[in-house]
């Protein structure tokens, strides 16, 4: 029996209830139910009622079982359940707005509306921080609730595009909610969204209030429609269902009302903080007791569990703690206005959490306008300009790499005081935006664009655009990404249209656009031509069978038919091989090479063709034709082939069109009795009637290359089609010159090559495309009274020199009358051209129209030519090329000087990214992290057959075990940038991002320490004159230091740490100045990691709890100075964490900086006074004592708590002297017992164990007492034993016959790799049984 819902048709309940049932895969039957009009009902199974929508939610929820959208620790459900009553007052709130009695204007629907406005803001900072609601990995039953909540205010036009903008998290978040299957599956999509009412303007609402739009929903859980006619009328009257109104809710002149909701708030607060203080107060208590109750227990087993135990339970505590400090400031950051800056004064967490360190942080830097663009000032310009992704599309890494880079070089020119400008835009994407519309028209209307016609399509198509087109630029948004937003330029918009126009004209003026019929990529299920760049090739090594849209058989390639053309007058036949028999029907020739002996008696001949009887000439062509490949015969179809296409207008041979734009065969008289069949059936039929006509002459496999159509996944045709072509030759030729002069630099220089190549062998470039999304092309064919206009335009009857353009209609107008009636005696017909310009087009524009060209702005004068273009090595002919050639055309200047190519991103097996691989990552995956059941659900319901989503949900599984953890954004933009040093590919192993998170909490708790040292807590037991007047981030001015800044006075380690300082800054400016982003990586890391927390902060904490304040003043002013620099070297690489600490950071009077990214970036010349190569000399000397004796301690099995004696024998006095003056902080660093210097081997102890540093150092250490000898020495020796055994198993592998032939380069390399470091690591085994040995004496 299904369980009976009853719901209201006038709240969200209904929907609701139906969401959840298709999320919780249960049968329900929703009903009207004029008893409890206003209240959500639910009749179980076996006849009990549950009431309220919360209890009739988590009812379904639970009814097969535990539900994963209602699951989870109680933290978890009280998150759940506290969305669903924020949901319920959405509701409340949005109906007392829709059905104010008085229309929207009344104050009550004021009131309400205010109300909604405060619930979308509580929501949008909510999802600034996560992914989903009461679950930052999966979706649940709040998301649900709450989309349905906003889907029908969506349905009702209240939600427009001005919110949109105003709250982009949520609706990114919406957007993904609502094309999850249990929407769909409820609501038969989510047209709701997409209806006409959602792009209104904003917030729009009839005066005498609006009536609802009706819940539909599908099969699986459906309330039925209402029953007679007063069922509506009765659910106008009906009151909305009771709940506490948000903060603020009540009516403007009932302040009662307001004080008794602020009170209440209050309150709320209060008891939940108690809750929380009563929560730890438990925790800790009930640790303590079980801590006590093991101490109780005594020795033995029972005693060591009650010890783990009362360590497990302090650990749960401890992590209780830190859940409920890290909720509590959650709570605190959602309180934060968006735009205003967080409070940086609160207590720093325990660790690092990037949800909490990264919020606020970008709305708070564009609201101050720290991202814009000056043109008035006198700063000298840095300009990039975004490659604008696809309106249509969404992060992913290539886009995440790409941006992280220009961030990284955009904040370091604006740091160091260049007037930093990156503009943003997106490309309108022609062919992938029209199908992805298509697509959806024909889904949700059953209509094609044919059905609405040109205009009204073009309008569905902003629409959609205005509604989706803006997630990738909040997705930047979230990749810390400071762009002028105000700039912001979309490809269609006007500004960009007007440019596209004059450009057209312009270069159709000069001649350099012209019209001819020439051989295009035609995609048969587009109908329109495409770009070298939307087509794909599938390599085969023989026959293969493959799938062809539109056609429900597989279709046969790879192979090569051969067949024979008679000879005319039955002199005998020639064979010819192909491998497309089909094409044979426009054949206009055969060619044969003029050298080939077997066909010099043919030389002038004619064959003729089987099925239609034409005589086609036997020439000769030694460009064209290889000898030795096929039968030496080579058929020559010019109207259908690249190479035939060239061969054709060699020889002045006739051009057979044989296709229709959709790929059937013409009613041209070459095709004979195949007119109408489609190309590949047509395949199948030519090959059999050769097999009729005796004239077959077999098959056999052949190596190819297939043109597959990136869009529409159809197998290209080349087409002979009348286009637009723009002449290349001499745009080309300077693009080469400015390489070559050096104006224009390529970086990396090998891509120099590849820049030559392609364009020293350019050929003309083909701009039409039959599309109508795009950039209407500003042409019109002529129609002239009294002459011939048989010709139609696009078709192969159409007259080339019957087009004219213009930037106007009437501009147009006035050069056809000069042209072709300049008496203005005959009257002329214009007609603009159907199609649309090549995307790449307008996106070669992009440089300069963004600033207003062809007008001379003020924006162009400052910031034009740009100063670098960074961008993908694959698209460097296809974007960037024409980018120079257009803009040296038309503005006679180069518009970068500089093109920065970056790697391709792949896998960590170095494959491509596949999604039937499974190995695609989600940029926003390693930001936010993804269970791995939720990579598995991002492969459901995409395009994937279900064994591809098998094997891809596998591969995700052998990758991410475990899922991916949340890494946070900067984390991710260091580890992509580290990874630049590798050439054309990137092999990018998720887990190093991992390594970066966990090293952004190094840098938290280095923070933490220095602010417990110099903070005010840390300067209180120092004199006022002990304190520095000034603050460590203005230590030194210019390239000298402030007289009270004694560098020489300073202890050895802080003198140390500033020289490496020094070096780290000169070696991180080198770097980037060279775009070497993966040596800056190396050098801040190095310097943190190495340097500061693994070295100086421990150096630091014996002087810190000294008595020698001038020692603890220099240490505390050493540290600030390195944590000062250190953040400012790598805010351009990890924005977020770097604002958030140098923030806490003590700050002098009268330092102005509001942020890191406007403070000066660090200079050699600023710290030149800080090198001393003599103490780095020496500490060189200290730090490999340290390596080395950690590492004989490691090799010795030694715990840290074992302090052993070590004896450094030197025959360097140098050396002995530092070591002696370091002992101290050599054996802190080593945990050593004590380290004593040794000038003769003479004076070694027994029983120690060595280890040779270098020619002048050996560092020995005594094992007697430390390690039980014998003990170790049996362990040695059987490690020894197996490592032999390994290595002789290897060496077995090796050594086999066939070992060099058969085994890949890749497993030899690995197989080299192990031999080598088992060798290594006997030869240190060894050494260690040696020792042993002498121990035992």
């Amino acid at each position: 029996m299904a369980t009976q819902i009853s719901a209201h048709t006038l709240d969200a309940n209904a929907l609701k209830v139906c969401v959840a049932a298709a999320a919780c895969n249960t049968e329900v039957s929703a009903q009207l139910s004029d008893k409890h009009a206003g209240e959500l009902t639910a009749t179980t199974a076996e006849g009990r009622v549950v009431r309220g929508g919360h209890a009739t939610l988590r009812y379904i929820a639970s009814i097969n079982g535990s539900s994963a959208v209602y699951s989870g620790e109680a933290l978890e459900k009280s998150q759940i359940d506290a969305w669903l009553d924020s949901s319920t007052r959405l509701d409340a709130a949005a109906q007392r707005w829709l059905f104010a009695k008085d229309g929207a204007d009344a104050p009550e629907a004021q009131a309400a509306k205010a109300c909604v406005k405060e619930s979308l803001a509580v929501l949008e900072k909510a999802l600034l921080l996560q992914t989903f609601l009461g679950n930052n990995h999966r979706m649940t039953l709040a998301d649900l609730a709450y989309a349905a909540s906003l889907h029908l205010l969506a349905r009702n036009g209240i939600l427009g595009a001005a919110e949109r903008s105003a709250y982009p998290c949520t609706f990114r978040w919406l957007d993904t909610v609502v094309h999850q299957s249990p929407f769909l599956q409820a609501v038969g999509g989510a047209s709701g969204l997409g209806s006409s009412k959602a792009s209104s303007t904003s917030w729009t609402i009839p005066k005498g209030g609006c009536k609802p739009a009706p819940v539909v929903a599908s099969s699986g859980a459906s309330p039925s429609a209402p029953s007679k006619a007063g069922d509506e009328s009765k659910a106008k009257k009906a009151a909305p269902p009771a709940a506490a109104p948000p903060a603020d809710s009540a009516l403007p002149d009932d302040p009662a009302a307001k004080a008794a909701a602020k009170k209440a708030r209050k309150e709320a607060e209060k008891a939940k903080k108690q809750a929380e203080f009563e929560a730890r107060q438990k925790a800790k208590e009930a640790a303590a007791k079980e801590k006590a109750a093991a101490n109780a227990a005594g020795g033995g087993n029972s005693s060591r569990a009650a010890k783990k135990a009362a360590m497990a339970a302090e650990k749960a505590a401890a992590a209780g703690e830190e859940a409920a400090a890290e909720k509590e400031e959650l709570d605190v950051l959602m309180a934060v206005p968006v735009g205003e800056r967080k409070d940086t004064t609160r207590p720093m967490l325990k660790g690092y959490n990037p949800n909490i360190v990264e919020a606020t942080w970008y709305s708070w830097w564009e609201k101050k306008g720290f991202f814009r663009g000056d043109n008035k000032t006198k700063r000298k310009p840095y300009v990039i300009v975004i490659p604008p992704p696809n309106v249509t599309g969404s992060l992913h890494l290539g886009h995440a790499l790409t941006n992280s880079i220009q961030d990284t070089v955009i904040r370091y020119k604006r740091m160091c005081g260049f007037e930093a400008l990156w503009i943003p835009g997106t490309d309108h994407a022609g062919i992938a935006t029209q199908t992805v519309v298509e697509k959806k028209l024909k889904k949700e209307r059953g209509q094609t664009r044919h059905d609405l016609g040109r205009e009204p399509f073009v309008k569905e198509v902003w629409k959609w655009k205005e509604e989706y087109g803006n997630r990738i630029t909040t997705q930047l948004r979230r990749l810390g990404s400071s762009l002028d937003w105000s700039r912001e330029a979309f490809t269609m918009d006007d500004k960009l249209s007007e440019a596209v126009k004059e450009a057209f004209v312009r270069m159709h003026d000069e001649g350099c656009i012209y019209r001819d019929n020439r051989l295009v990529n035609w995609s048969c299920t587009l109908k329109s031509a495409i770009s070298d760049i939307e087509v794909d090739y599938e390599e085969l090594t023989g026959r293969k069978m493959m799938p062809v849209p539109g056609y429900d058989k597989p279709v046969e390639f790879g192979v090569l038919t051969e067949f024979a053309y008679p000879l005319e007058g039955g002199a005998g036949e020639i064979v010819v091989a192909t491998t497309r028999p089909e094409t044979m029907l426009g054949d206009t020739a055969v060619a044969v090479h003029p050298e080939d002996p077997r066909y010099t008696h043919l030389h002038g001949k004619h064959a003729i063709h089987p099925f239609n009887g034409r005589k086609i000439p036997i020439i000769t062509d030694a460009e064209l034709v290889d000898m030795t490949f096929g039968t030496g015969a080579v058929k020559i179809t010019p109207a259908h082939d690249p190479n035939d296409f060239q061969t054709g207008k060699r020889h002045n041979l006739d051009f057979i069109n044989i296709y229709t734009d959709d790929g059937k065969l013409s009613s041209h008289p070459a095709n004979a009795e195949f007119k109408g069949q489609r190309r590949f059936e047509a395949r199948v039929s030519v090959v059999k009637a050769l097999e009729e006509k005796g004239l077959f002459r077999g098959k056999k496999d052949n190596a190819m290359k297939i043109p597959i159509c990136s869009r529409s996944k159809d197998v290209i045709e080349p087409l002979l089609k009348p286009q637009w072509w723009v002449s290349c030759k001499e745009m080309a030729d300077n693009a080469c010159k400015a390489v070559r002069s050096g104006e224009l630099e390529i970086l990396p220089k090998s891509f120099e090559t590849t820049w030559f190549r392609w364009l020293e062998n350019i050929r003309d470039w083909c701009i039409s495309r039959q599309l109508w999304w795009g950039h209407r092309i500003p042409a019109y064919y002529v129609s002239i009274e009294g002459d011939d206009n048989s010709g139609k335009p696009g078709a192969p009857s159409e007259n080339l020199e019957r087009w004219v353009c213009g930037r106007t209609p009437e501009d147009a107008e006035r050069r056809a009358q000069q042209k072709f009636n300049p008496r203005g005696d005959k009257k002329i017909t214009l007609v603009q051209d159907d199609d649309v310009l090549d995307t790449w087009f307008s996106s070669g524009l992009f440089p300069f129209s963004v600033f207003g060209w062809p007008n001379q702005t003020q924006d162009l004068e400052k910031f034009y030519p740009t100063a670098m273009l960074e961008t993908g090595h694959d698209i460097l002919f296809f974007w960037v090329a024409r980018m120079v050639m257009m803009g040296m055309k038309l503005t006679g200047k180069i518009p970068f000087k500089q093109i920065y190519l970056h790697a391709m991103v792949r896998d960590a097996h170095g494959r491509k990214m596949s999604k039937s691989l499974g190995n695609v990552v989600d940029p926003l995956h390693v930001i936010e992290g993804i269970s791995l059941e939720g990579l598995h659900e991002t492969l459901v319901g995409g395009n994937l057959d279900p064994k591809e989503v098998e094997k891809a949900q596998k591969g995700q599984t052998q990758d991410f075990p475990s899922g991916i953890p949340q890494c946070g954004t900067d984390a991710l933009r260091f580890g992509l940038a580290n990874y630049t040093a590798q050439a054309r590919d990137i092999n990018l192993d998720v887990n190093r991002v991992v390594s970066y998170r966990h090293w952004c909490n190094k840098l938290w708790n280095a923070l933490k320490f220095a602010i417990g040292h110099v903070g005010e807590k840390g300067r209180s037991n120092l004199t006022e004159a002990q304190v520095p007047s000034m603050s460590f981030a203005e230590y030194v001015g210019g390239s000298a230091p402030q007289p009270h800044f004694r560098l020489s006075s300073y202890p050895f380690y802080c003198r140390w740490i500033l020289s490496r300082l020094h070096a780290a800054v000169a070696e991180t400016n080198k770097c980037m100045e060279n775009y070497e982003f993966s040596g800056s990586t190396q050098v801040i890391y190095n310097f943190w990691q190495s340097e500061i927390c693994d070295v100086f902060i421990e150096a630091c904490k014996g002087p810190l709890a000294g008595d020698d304040d001038s020692v603890k003043l220099a240490y505390r002013i050493t540290l600030c100075i390195c944590l000062d620099v250190g953040l400012r070297l790598l805010h351009p690489f990890m924005p977020f964490v770097t604002e958030e600490l140098w923030q806490r950071l003590p700050k002098a009077k009268g330092n102005t900086c509001e942020s890191v990214m406007l403070a000066e970036y660090p200079q050699a010349s600023q710290t030149n006074f800080m090198h001393d190569g003599k103490v780095e000399e020496e500490m060189d000397i200290v730090m490999t004592a340290v390596r080395t004796i950690r590492a004989q301690k490691m090799s010795y099995g030694m715990t840290n708590k074992q302090k052993p004696e070590v004896y450094a024998l030197s025959d360097s006095s140098m050396h002995r002297d530092v070591i002696m003056r370091q002992a101290t902080d050599i054996c802190a660093l080593s945990a050593a017992g004590s380290i004593k210097s040794l000038a003769s081997p003479a004076e070694v102890p027994k029983g120690c164990g060595v280890s040779v540093v270098n020619e002048s150092l050996s560092m020995y250490m005594m094992l007697a007492g430390m390690v039980d000898p014998k003990a170790e020495l049996a362990k040695l020796e059987k490690k020894e034993a197996d490592r032999k055994a390994a290595l002789e198993k290897k060496m077995q592998a090796v050594n086999r016959a066939g070992y060099d032939t058969s085994v890949p380069d890749s497993v030899k390399e690995k197989n080299a790799a192990e031999i080598e470091s088992i060798t290594k690591e006997l030869a240190q085994i060894a050494a260690n049984i040696r020792d042993m040995r002498g121990a035992m004496i």
